[in-house]
């Protein structure tokens, strides 16, 4: 029996181009499987019933076109049910697929998919943990959690500006409370601006906050940025995007497989998904995904 898989289409990814190359994709996918289904839905419900409804009548792998919320969504599906995950990136922000090394061309991607199925090539990867909630990237805490969710309240501007602006709004208000990192490796506790627990190396679009985080390792890669004044924090910010932050004298780092952040009472974001405030418990589970590639 040949391959059985999905096509999970985001259409509102990347403004629409998802559903532009939808056609493409899935044309370019047929040829390497024995059935394909299309799943297209915006909303996590919509999502979530179509792939159960895809997986009650046998799948192998699901192929996701979409952004970092759509593959957010797929990685739950798929660590639950041990499907195989493929990428298509086509969002703004695309982490995980950077993270793997993933084609940024989406038409290179689906090609890079097709010849995975044909060969039948799958990787094994570490997911964090919380609660029921599975991620695959990094989940934050802090400033740039903050930031995160005073853009999403935002309706104006569009795109990346709209990130600025909230950056500037948090730059003004936040403040530095004091964090303590419980790990199986010892404990910690700092005044501190953020957190990030790395299963991967990149959020936000390609800033490399856990630089050296590797997804087959078991473990997590664990940034503090400690207590910073608003000019040193500006100062910090362009040296987040080559990963020269892990210099600066107010960073700590960690590894761990298991810790529980506390502290102040800070946003918590995993995937650029919100997952509540701190307290938070996360694991690292070796293994939990498959990927095609």
């Amino acid at each position: 029996m040949g391959v059985r898989a999905a096509l999970a289409v985001h259409p509102d990814s990347g403004k629409g181009a998802a559903a532009r190359i939808a056609g493409t994709v899935a044309a370019r996918l047929r040829d390497h499987v024995e059935r394909l289904d299309l799943v297209a839905a915006n909303t996590v419900e919509q999502s979530r019933l179509l792939m159960d409804r895809s997986h009650s009548d046998g799948l192998d792998a699901l192929v996701v076109l979409g952004g970092d919320g759509a593959a957010h969504q797929a990685v739950q599906f798929c660590a639950r049910t041990g499907v195989a995950l493929g990428l298509v990136p086509c969002g703004t922000g695309n982490d995980l697929a950077r993270a793997l090394g993933v084609p940024t061309d989406p038409i290179d991607a689906v090609d890079a998919v097709a010849a995975a199925l044909r060969e039948g090539r799958r990787r094994r990867l570490d997911l964090g943990t919380v609660g029921d909630t599975w991620f695959a990237t990094v989940l934050c805490a802090g400033f740039d959690a903050a930031v995160n969710e005073r853009a999403n309240r935002m309706r104006w501007p569009r795109g990346p500006r709209r990130y600025d602006l909230a950056i500037l709004a948090e730059l003004a208000s936040f403040r530095a409370r004091t964090l303590v990192v419980d790990s199986d490796t010892g404990r910690v506790e700092l005044p501190a601006v953020l957190v990030a627990v790395g299963n991967t190396r990149y959020y936000g679009g390609g800033v490399p906050i856990c630089p050296e985080a590797d997804p087959e390792d078991g473990l997590f890669d664990v940034t503090v940025v400690g207590e910073a004044t608003r000019r040193e924090l500006v100062r910090m910010l362009p040296s987040l995007r080559t990963g020269a932050h892990l210099d600066h004298p107010a960073v700590t780092t960690l590894r761990a497989r298991r810790l529980t952040l506390s502290g102040g009472d800070w946003p918590v974001y995993a995937d650029g998904e919100s997952l509540g405030r701190l307290p938070v418990s996360v694991s690292c589970v070796p293994r939990a995904l498959a990927v095609l590639g």
